[in-house]
């Protein structure tokens, strides 16, 4: 692979976050805001093509992307489920992206250098998808490369990503992480508890 190809990142932040109780990406951990964290993890990891999908709460969370200086896509049908906004993400991304990290904007947790490992696992690959894992178990972000993105955007079967990714499995790699974060979401607020204490 070549060392300029360019990988970009989408942050999932349209959906309800229902079993939290609160938006889960503008609640605070460690003095910073999630989605902060989550922005701020890519750009040291060196990536900084980064949108974020948006839908519920979007008026709330968009002043603070354009801030950022984060580009933002709409996914106006946010109810439908993760994947609608997935589909959304992908629809925006640059002509000349060659692979994207696909992150929810509940996993604050992940190391800058879990993702680096991932873009290195990429640059001397061959892989449609490059899975972070810890333990054995895979986690999040996968680094799913371009040549994904026509099957993203028609595929219209039951299981969103999961099930698309795994006609994949012949051609995925799982990169060994020493980061127990991939592995951690914030659902809940006995999760988000735990991972303030």
């Amino acid at each position: 692979m070549k060392s300029d190809d360019k990988i970009a990142a989408l942050i999932l932040a349209g959906g309800l976050s229902s079993r939290m109780g609160a938006f889960k990406p503008l609640l605070t951990l460690g003095g910073r805001l999630i989605i902060e964290d989550i922005i701020s993890h890519f750009r040291e990891a060196g990536i900084f093509d980064i949108i974020v999908v948006v839908g519920y709460q979007a008026g709330k969370i968009i002043p603070l992307l354009e801030n950022q200086g984060v580009r933002w896509a709409m996914n106006d049908h946010y109810d439908q489920g993760m994947f609608s906004s997935v589909q959304v993400g992908v629809r925006n991304l640059a002509g000349d992206c060659r692979a994207f990290f696909l992150s929810p904007a509940d996993m604050p947790l992940v190391k800058p250098l879990t993702m680096k490992k991932l873009v290195a696992a990429y640059r001397e690959g061959k892989w449609d998808v490059y899975h972070p894992c810890y333990g054995q178990r895979r986690g999040h972000p996968p680094l799913i490369a371009a040549a994904l993105i026509p099957p993203i955007l028609t595929f219209a079967e039951p299981g969103g990503l999961r099930a698309l990714l795994s006609r994949y499995r012949g051609t995925s790699m799982d990169v060994a992480c020493e980061d127990s974060g991939i592995l951690i979401d914030l659902d809940t607020p006995e999760d988000y508890e735990r991972a303030k204490g």
